[in-house]
Protein backbone atom coordinates (compact mmCIF):
# COMPACT_ATOMS: atom_id res chain seq x y z
CA UNK A 1 0.00 0.00 0.00
CA UNK A 2 2.58 2.52 0.75
CA UNK A 3 6.43 2.27 -0.83
CA UNK A 4 8.90 1.44 0.99
CA UNK A 5 10.78 4.62 -0.06
CA UNK A 6 8.71 6.74 2.06
CA UNK A 7 8.70 4.97 5.14
CA UNK A 8 11.69 6.89 6.85
CA UNK A 9 9.81 10.24 5.90
CA UNK A 10 6.54 8.42 6.87
CA UNK A 11 8.38 7.27 10.68
CA UNK A 12 9.00 11.25 10.75
CA UNK A 13 6.72 12.81 9.73
CA UNK A 14 4.57 10.76 12.53
CA UNK A 15 7.15 11.67 15.26
CA UNK A 16 7.22 15.19 14.70
CA UNK A 17 3.10 14.64 14.71
CA UNK A 18 3.32 13.18 18.01
CA UNK A 19 6.20 15.87 19.78
CA UNK A 20 3.93 18.74 18.56
CA UNK A 21 0.87 17.51 20.25
CA UNK A 22 2.59 16.24 23.10
CA UNK A 23 4.21 19.45 23.60
CA UNK A 24 0.98 21.48 22.74
CA UNK A 25 -1.17 19.33 25.51
CA UNK A 26 1.20 19.98 28.09
CA UNK A 27 2.65 23.56 27.64
CA UNK A 28 -0.20 25.20 24.95
CA UNK A 29 -3.64 23.73 25.87
CA UNK A 30 -6.11 26.25 24.16
CA UNK A 31 -3.92 25.51 21.25
CA UNK A 32 -4.54 21.56 21.05
CA UNK A 33 -7.54 21.04 18.49
CA UNK A 34 -5.20 23.22 16.05
CA UNK A 35 -1.94 21.41 16.67
CA UNK A 36 -3.93 18.16 16.54
CA UNK A 37 -5.36 18.98 13.22
CA UNK A 38 -2.29 20.21 11.52
CA UNK A 39 0.02 16.83 13.21
CA UNK A 40 -3.30 14.56 11.60
CA UNK A 41 -3.14 16.50 8.17
CA UNK A 42 0.80 16.64 7.89
CA UNK A 43 0.12 12.66 8.52
CA UNK A 44 -2.03 11.99 5.86
CA UNK A 45 -0.60 13.82 3.34
CA UNK A 46 2.47 11.87 3.62
CA UNK A 47 0.86 8.95 3.84
CA UNK A 48 -0.91 9.92 0.72
CA UNK A 49 2.05 10.73 -0.67
CA UNK A 50 3.69 7.68 -0.59
CA UNK A 51 0.69 5.20 -1.50
CA UNK A 52 1.77 2.84 -4.28
CA UNK A 53 -1.47 1.53 -5.84
CA UNK A 54 -0.91 -1.68 -7.83
CA UNK A 55 -0.75 -1.26 -11.59
CA UNK A 56 -1.29 -3.99 -14.68
CA UNK A 57 0.42 -3.00 -17.78
CA UNK A 58 -1.43 -3.63 -20.85
CA UNK A 59 -1.93 -7.07 -21.70
CA UNK A 60 -0.54 -5.74 -25.74
CA UNK A 61 2.89 -6.51 -27.34
CA UNK A 62 4.73 -3.44 -28.57
CA UNK A 63 3.77 -0.85 -26.31
CA UNK A 64 4.93 1.64 -24.62
CA UNK A 65 3.68 2.90 -21.45
CA UNK A 66 3.84 5.92 -19.08
CA UNK A 67 6.58 5.99 -16.18
CA UNK A 68 4.70 8.20 -14.08
CA UNK A 69 1.47 9.46 -13.18
CA UNK A 70 0.51 13.12 -13.95
CA UNK A 71 -0.54 15.30 -16.70
CA UNK A 72 1.19 15.42 -19.79
CA UNK A 73 2.71 19.35 -20.30
CA UNK A 74 3.87 18.98 -23.71
CA UNK A 75 4.41 16.08 -26.94
CA UNK A 76 7.27 17.63 -29.18
CA UNK A 77 9.59 17.01 -31.73
CA UNK A 78 13.20 16.05 -30.29
CA UNK A 79 16.88 15.80 -31.71
CA UNK A 80 18.46 12.99 -29.12
CA UNK A 81 22.31 10.91 -29.75
CA UNK A 82 20.08 7.75 -28.27
CA UNK A 83 16.76 7.89 -29.94
CA UNK A 84 18.19 9.52 -33.10
CA UNK A 85 17.51 12.68 -34.84
CA UNK A 86 13.81 12.58 -35.44
CA UNK A 87 12.17 11.67 -31.69
CA UNK A 88 9.41 12.49 -29.91
CA UNK A 89 9.58 14.48 -26.34
CA UNK A 90 7.00 13.18 -23.81
CA UNK A 91 6.60 15.29 -20.93
CA UNK A 92 5.01 14.20 -17.77
CA UNK A 93 4.46 16.99 -14.91
CA UNK A 94 3.69 15.26 -11.58
CA UNK A 95 1.84 17.31 -9.02
CA UNK A 96 2.37 16.66 -4.70
CA UNK A 97 -1.16 15.09 -4.96
CA UNK A 98 0.31 12.21 -7.83
CA UNK A 99 1.44 8.51 -7.14
CA UNK A 100 5.39 9.47 -7.00
CA UNK A 101 6.68 5.87 -7.86
CA UNK A 102 8.14 5.29 -11.31
CA UNK A 103 7.76 2.43 -13.15
CA UNK A 104 9.31 0.77 -16.41
CA UNK A 105 7.97 1.81 -20.19
CA UNK A 106 9.45 -0.82 -22.24
CA UNK A 107 10.84 -4.64 -21.71
CA UNK A 108 14.44 -4.52 -22.44
CA UNK A 109 17.88 -4.01 -21.20
CA UNK A 110 18.93 -0.77 -19.34
CA UNK A 111 21.87 0.47 -21.76
CA UNK A 112 22.14 3.57 -20.52
CA UNK A 113 22.64 5.36 -17.16
CA UNK A 114 23.38 8.66 -16.59
CA UNK A 115 23.01 11.53 -13.39
CA UNK A 116 23.54 14.71 -14.60
CA UNK A 117 23.53 17.42 -11.20
CA UNK A 118 21.35 20.97 -12.13
CA UNK A 119 19.50 23.57 -10.51
CA UNK A 120 15.87 22.77 -8.87
CA UNK A 121 13.40 25.49 -11.12
CA UNK A 122 9.73 24.71 -11.30
CA UNK A 123 9.21 21.02 -12.78
CA UNK A 124 6.57 22.65 -15.24
CA UNK A 125 9.16 25.36 -16.20
CA UNK A 126 9.98 24.49 -19.60
CA UNK A 127 13.53 25.30 -19.46
CA UNK A 128 13.79 22.60 -16.34
CA UNK A 129 14.03 20.42 -19.25
CA UNK A 130 18.15 21.31 -19.44
CA UNK A 131 18.24 22.75 -16.03
CA UNK A 132 17.42 20.52 -13.54
CA UNK A 133 19.25 17.86 -11.87
CA UNK A 134 17.70 14.28 -13.18
CA UNK A 135 18.46 10.85 -13.80
CA UNK A 136 18.40 9.93 -17.14
CA UNK A 137 17.66 6.13 -18.53
CA UNK A 138 18.27 4.77 -21.46
CA UNK A 139 16.29 0.80 -22.40
CA UNK A 140 16.56 -1.19 -25.58
CA UNK A 141 15.29 -4.44 -26.61
CA UNK A 142 16.67 -4.78 -30.23
CA UNK A 143 13.60 -3.62 -31.36
CA UNK A 144 13.54 -0.37 -29.72
CA UNK A 145 14.84 1.99 -27.63
CA UNK A 146 13.88 4.47 -25.37
CA UNK A 147 15.24 7.25 -23.32
CA UNK A 148 13.73 8.84 -19.64
CA UNK A 149 14.54 10.99 -17.31
CA UNK A 150 13.52 11.92 -13.92
CA UNK A 151 13.58 15.53 -13.49
CA UNK A 152 13.66 17.35 -9.83
CA UNK A 153 11.62 20.29 -9.19
CA UNK A 154 11.68 22.78 -6.95
CA UNK A 155 10.18 20.70 -3.72
CA UNK A 156 11.34 17.09 -5.06
CA UNK A 157 15.12 16.93 -4.33
CA UNK A 158 15.18 13.59 -3.76
CA UNK A 159 15.58 11.39 -7.09
CA UNK A 160 15.34 7.52 -6.10
CA UNK A 161 16.88 4.83 -8.76
CA UNK A 162 17.83 1.42 -8.13
CA UNK A 163 18.56 0.09 -11.78
CA UNK A 164 21.99 -0.30 -12.82
CA UNK A 165 23.70 -0.58 -16.31
CA UNK A 166 23.07 -3.80 -17.90
CA UNK A 167 20.04 -4.58 -15.52
CA UNK A 168 16.77 -6.93 -17.16
CA UNK A 169 13.73 -4.76 -16.82
CA UNK A 170 10.57 -5.83 -17.26
CA UNK A 171 7.24 -3.42 -18.54
CA UNK A 172 5.20 -2.18 -15.35
CA UNK A 173 7.78 -2.97 -13.02
CA UNK A 174 8.59 -0.26 -10.40
CA UNK A 175 11.97 0.83 -10.16
CA UNK A 176 12.19 4.55 -8.22
CA UNK A 177 10.24 7.80 -7.59
CA UNK A 178 10.99 11.36 -6.99
CA UNK A 179 9.82 12.84 -3.55
CA UNK A 180 7.06 15.85 -3.81
CA UNK A 181 6.76 17.20 -7.17
CA UNK A 182 8.20 16.93 -10.45
CA UNK A 183 8.23 15.52 -13.48
CA UNK A 184 9.66 12.81 -16.07
CA UNK A 185 10.51 12.67 -19.75
CA UNK A 186 10.77 10.58 -22.07
CA UNK A 187 12.09 10.58 -25.58
CA UNK A 188 10.76 7.62 -28.13
CA UNK A 189 12.47 7.04 -31.65
CA UNK A 190 11.18 7.65 -35.08
CA UNK A 191 9.18 4.39 -35.26
CA UNK A 192 7.50 4.95 -32.06
CA UNK A 193 3.89 6.38 -32.95
CA UNK A 194 2.83 8.40 -29.99
CA UNK A 195 -1.13 7.99 -28.64
CA UNK A 196 -1.10 10.43 -26.46
CA UNK A 197 -1.43 14.42 -26.41
CA UNK A 198 -0.49 17.36 -24.12
CA UNK A 199 -3.11 17.92 -21.01
CA UNK A 200 -3.76 13.87 -21.09
CA UNK A 201 -3.59 12.14 -17.58
CA UNK A 202 -1.71 8.93 -17.39
CA UNK A 203 -1.27 6.44 -15.15
CA UNK A 204 2.46 5.08 -14.41
CA UNK A 205 3.07 1.04 -15.95
CA UNK A 206 -0.88 1.27 -17.47
CA UNK A 207 -1.67 3.96 -19.70
CA UNK A 208 -0.28 3.28 -23.96
CA UNK A 209 1.77 6.78 -24.32
CA UNK A 210 3.14 4.73 -27.97
CA UNK A 211 3.26 1.73 -30.43
CA UNK A 212 5.72 0.45 -32.29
Amino acid sequence: MFTPWGYPTILKTGLIAILLSGFTAFFAMPFLPAALLLSLTLLLFTLYFFRDPRRNPPDEKSTIVAPADGKILLVQPSVNSFTGPSSTLVSIFMSPLNVHVNRIPLDGTVTHLRYHPGTFMMAFDHRSLESNEKMEIGIENGEMKVLFSQVSGFMARRIVCLLDQGDRVVQGNRFGMIRFGSRVDIVLPEQAVVTVRAGERTRAGETVIARF
